[in-house]
């Protein structure tokens, strides 16, 4: 077995680690092998990158020959003891399954329970089409950041180069090998930025200014439309804009923006309670019982859920599910949902950022 130790020069990391867990407590893990089932392939590579004294650094143990697989379980497992996270990347799905499987299949006590787990590719990968990537494979985000990689080699080619290392072993194949999983270890890190995007789309964004703003549309009518400046609390390393439901997004490093449409209309509010309202159909309004009941009867009925009803004109903001009460409808059977501009919500800082998680996570859940 082989052991190699190198300090990650020239390198900071430029997502705040803390958001997930303590740095000193984090342990970043890639693994190498001939195959994708543990009974007809082996373990051949186990690398780590860790935080320490200020800097990364990556360990790797790599196995000379076939035989050696205990051995690199043996001494991740027992460098691991120190660290309570571990971070990989689509682990969940392969890593930490092949790592157990290969365990049992050489009586090694599998120590993978003590950890807690964090999988970056479960974290990015419910929102690939939001960020508009055709796959969320770790060489697709990192090229996505513009991160360039040393390594040469794909993992299936690595396969061939590390048979022939066993059979002759040659410092051209060793340093393939692990270059190949130092660039996996290093592009893991410089990958974490990626999950500014899961923040912004998981946590509660803060709506720093709220302003009303008016334009002409392609017909040159005036419209007016309801403009939203947030706060992020994790930099987008990227520039992102989307768009849905007549609603704009774009966010650009520590700031967001986001623009809905405010709609002048008579729209109407049902009432729920309806068998305690008659319906006056010349005035096309429902009325309480209580007031209604001094209406002649010939000009009232028994109102229905499809006609109990107020109407009003105002300013209205679209929502998709009910956030914000008293809600409105163009009418019984539409699904679009309405709620009124009123001063009160104006200054009602609150209820902005509520609606600005709403309006994001609509537009993310329409790709």
């Amino acid at each position: 077995m082989k052991i190699s130790e190198e300090t990650i020069e020239n390198f900071s990391l430029s997502y705040p680690l803390e958001n997930l867990a303590p740095p000193e407590r984090v342990l970043f893990l890639d693994i190498e092998t001939t195959g994708f089932t543990a009974r007809s392939s082996y373990l051949y590579l186990i690398g780590c990158a860790y935080f320490q004294a200020g800097k990364w650094r990556t360990i790797q143990w790599l196995a000379e020959n076939y035989s050696q697989e205990a051995d690199i379980l043996n001494a991740f497992f027992d460098f691991a003891k120190l660290y309570k996270y571990l971070v990989h990347f689509n682990g969940n799905n392969f890593d930490l399954p092949f790592i157990s499987q290969k365990c049992e299949q050489l009586g090694i006590p599998c120590e993978l329970g003590e950890f807690q787990g964090i999988d970056l590719y479960r974290r990015i990968s419910p929102y690939k089409f939001f960020l508009r990537l055709s796959n969320c494979k770790q060489k697709t985000l990192e090229t996505f950041l513009g991160i360039e990689r040393k390594d040469l080699f794909s993992g299936g080619e690595l396969i061939g180069i590390y048979h022939d290392y066993v059979k002759e072993p040659t410092d051209f194949a060793e340093r393939s090998l692990l270059l190949h999983n130092a660039d996996d270890l290093k592009g893991m890190l410089e990958t974490l930025p990626m999950l500014a995007y899961y923040d912004l789309l998981n946590e509660k964004l803060k709506v720093r200014k709220v302003q009303a703003n008016y334009y002409r549309d392609c017909n040159g009518r005036q419209r007016k439309e309801l403009l939203m400046t947030l706060t992020l609390n994790t930099p987008l390393p990227k520039p992102i804009a989307a768009n849905a439901c007549g609603c704009f997004f774009r966010g650009e490093g520590s700031e967001a923006t986001i623009k809905v449409p405010i709609y002048t209309e008579e729209l109407k509010y049902f009432y729920s309670n309806y068998k305690d309202y008659y319906y006056l159909p010349a005035e096309d309004v429902a009325l309480h019982k209580s007031v209604a009941g001094f209406v002649d009867k010939e000009h009232r009925v028994q109102a229905t859920a499809a006609n109990c009803y107020t109407r009003k004109v105002s300013d209205y903001l679209p929502q998709w599910e009910i956030l914000i009460e008293p809600f409105f409808c163009r009418d019984y059977k539409g699904k679009k949902l309405f709620f009124e501009l009123t001063d009160e919500i104006k200054r009602d800082r609150e209820a902005f950022t509520r609606y600005a998680n709403h309006i994001l996570a609509t537009i993310a859940s329409t790709y």
